[in-house]
């Protein structure tokens, strides 16, 4: 057969020249279309971070401002002269914290039962309950933690312990809109792991849980850090649970039950005032906003190297 196609190819080079080489105006169409997407896709990534950078810019050249105080401050009162960010990074470590205890151990777990124990009519049943869950808007959430999560901490703890806006409610209501995400991906990564290694744990006698924990989890490894890392920028990145419900005012605390503002909640606040144009406040949020970027930027370079680092391919 190869022969034959050689032949074919030799006698009439024309023949296949012109197959090669043959104008498919739909397939034109459909590559225009790809490149303008992936083009416009860096053109915004491009656009944002060079509009953050030259009003960041304005911040860090006024004479009060320092690169060291502002990384290493822990007070932060721009009208008094305090740039210390370290309190709104803080509280935001702190919620990202409590959400990811939440949202790794019970993303997992749902994952492995989804993967490994779940039978297709439960599989049907679930999947579009996380799905619920990651559509429910997140002003929903906030007040869902304001109004019930905290009552539950304060119950739990006393209201002389628990404050009304505290981080710890934000940090739990955050993990549980985190979950659809991180068992939707880690669920995809087992389920992507071949099934003959299954069959061979199986065939050397180990239960379905050993199998799931020490064969199926180790190879989807590579899938299981992207998603918890995805997880941890989402959750960095949340803007108005944290706005609703964590409180109001830089605190560099780490005391989830007291009141603290977190860096989206404090961008949040600041522009939904009377801000003039240029002004040191104004001026604040951009440096803010640029250190959030890079720093959610950083994660996702750390995942792609995992990701490169632990991916198994399986014929």
């Amino acid at each position: 057969m190869t022969e034959s196609l050689n032949n074919i190819q030799s006698n009439y080079p024309a023949l296949s020249n012109g197959l090669g080489k043959r104008f498919h105006p739909g397939e034109a169409i459909v590559q225009g279309l790809l490149f303008f997407a992936g083009f416009f896709s860096i053109f915004t990534t491009l656009g944002i971070v060079y509009e953050l950078g030259k009003e960041a810019l304005l911040f860090f050249q006024l004479p009060d401002v320092t690169l060291w105080e502002f990384i290493s401050g822990t007070k932060w009162a721009p009208h008094a002269n305090q740039f210390g960010v370290w309190p709104l990074v803080s509280a935001t470590f702190l919620t990202t914290t409590i959400a990811m205890l939440i949202a790794i151990p019970l993303g997992l777990s749902v994952a492995i039962y989804l993967s490994e124990y779940a039978s297709s009519k439960m599989r049907n049943t679930l999947k579009p309950i996380l799905e619920v869950l990651a559509g429910i808007p997140t002003i929903v959430y906030g007040y869902f933690a304001l109004t019930f999560m905290t009552p539950l901490l304060r119950g739990i703890f006393g209201s002389n312990v628990v404050e009304v806006y505290n981080t710890a409610s934000a940090g739990l209501v955050m993990g549980i809109l985190i979950l659809p995400l991180i068992s939707s991906m880690t669920e995809d990564a087992l389920s992507a792991v071949p099934r003959s290694l299954r069959e061979a744990a199986y065939g050397m006698g180990a239960t379905k849980l050993e199998t799931a924990l020490q064969i199926v989890l180790p190879a989807a490894l590579s899938g299981i850090s992207a998603a918890v890392i995805v997880g941890i920028s989402r959750a960095i990145g949340e803007t108005m649970i944290v706005a609703v419900a964590a409180g109001a005012g830089p605190k560099f605390t780490l005391n989830p039950f007291v009141g603290a503002e977190t860096m989206t909640g404090h961008i949040v606040r600041i522009s939904g005032g009377d801000l003039s144009y240029d002004s040191i406040d104004y001026n604040s949020i951009f440096a803010i906003g640029l250190l959030l970027f890079i720093m959610t930027f950083t994660l996702n370079i750390i995942s792609q190297q995992i990701v490169r680092r632990f991916r198994e391919v399986y014929e």
